[in-house]
């Protein structure tokens, strides 16, 4: 229910059998709330009532004694139809247990019509109560919309976990894993070997493979935590990050960073570096692009924009992203992902034949 602005007229819906009434009604508000202009509305029967409901109104004034409705009956439309306008009984004495049981009904308070210069007061709490249970309700469902965001981040999160540690494993196996073994197969060899020459030739081997190894594990300690983020800074990690994926591929690149960098570095700087090197990669499999941009802004609080844009062939994202992470997009995932793990935003502009820009606020 919207708030109404402090000089809009209250519209008012009266359940009333007696015009008479509906008039001293309309009278004792006038001169109880001078500030105040009311809007009143009369019905008298039930179909009038449920039509009546259909529109919007701050209050419902109805009264106890009428030969063809009733408060009971306009409380059981009200439910049927889900409205929550707050339903006042204004009527003769009655007594003190028809009160309660009203009430208890669902009406939300009742003003005998001796006493209707009392009724603005009513009015303004029963529509004050109003707005703060509508507001809890927006605040309830907010809630359980960020407590299911929140479900299916988390299992977002463990997912990209196991993939994360998916792909380490196969490092260590296929790669490590396999210049080990031929390191100590050479080293063998060159133990039996029955003459210099050939020792000679199986060492050399491994030393090569133990290089090749060395070279390995600093490739993959560098997808855990990129060292240069400590000695170099984000700027220049991710200037070394895209020169090592373009170049190779003959792409002509720019690095450009705006603001000043932070002397220390949040987590979010390695998710920026993460967010380069599979934007680079996806470029260099994909795009058939000529040149690639990337930007950073260091932005207040912390925050670290980054800009990477291509003038390659684009894609269909719609196409792309549809559907759970694949071979065919689990690197656009990873990025999705990685973004919101750290409360960030990430947006993605391409068209076919078009080009690519991601943009993310971190």
């Amino acid at each position: 229910m919207p708030n109404t602005p402090p000089n809009a007229p209250i519209s008012l819906l009266c359940v009333e059998d007696n015009p008479d009434d509906v008039e001293l009604i309309a009278l004792a508000l006038e001169r109880s709330d001078l500030h105040r202009r009311y809007v009143l509305e009369r019905v008298d029967d039930a179909d009038a009532f449920a039509a009546a409901i259909a529109r919007p109104h701050e209050a419902i004034l109805c009264d106890y004694n009428m030969p063809r409705f009733s408060p009971y009956a306009a409380l059981q439309i009200m439910a049927t139809r889900r409205c929550t306008t707050p339903l006042v009984v204004v009527t003769r004495a009655i007594g003190e247990e028809a009160a309660v049981h009203v009430l208890r009904c669902g009406a939300k308070d009742y003003v005998t019509k001796d006493r209707l210069g009392t009724l603005p007061q009513v009015i303004e709490r029963v529509r004050e109560e109003r707005r703060r249970a509508v507001e809890r309700e927006r605040l309830t469902h907010e809630l359980e919309a960020a407590y299911q965001r929140l479900k299916a981040l988390s299992a977002r999160a463990v997912a990209a976990q196991e993939r994360e540690r998916l792909l380490i494993s196969r490092e260590l196996h296929d790669q490590l894993g396999q210049s080990l073994t031929g390191m100590v197969i050479h080293l063998h060899a060159a133990q039996r070997a029955g003459d210099a020459v050939t020792a000679q030739r199986h060492t050399t081997t491994a030393i090569e493979l133990a290089q090749g190894a060395v070279q390995q594990v600093k490739m993959l300690s560098f997808s855990l935590r990129p060292a240069q983020l400590d000695l170099l800074g984000l700027v220049g990690t991710v200037q070394g990050a895209v020169q090592r994926l373009a170049e190779p591929a003959g792409l002509e690149f720019r690095v450009e960073a705006r603001g000043t960098e932070p002397a220390e570095l949040g987590e979010t700087a390695s998710v920026v570096v993460r967010l380069v090197q599979e934007a680079l990669t996806n470029i260099v499999r994909h795009a058939r692009a000529t040149r690639v941009e990337v930007r950073l802004r260091f932005l207040p609080r912390g925050r670290i924009g980054l800009l990477v844009a291509d003038d390659g062939i684009g894609f269909d994202k719609a196409v792309v992203l549809s559907g759970n992470p694949g071979e065919h997009n689990v690197g656009l995932h990873g990025m999705l992902e990685r973004t919101e793990l750290v409360g960030g935003r990430l947006q993605i502009r391409t068209f076919p034949g078009a080009g690519t820009a991601i943009r993310a606020i971190l």
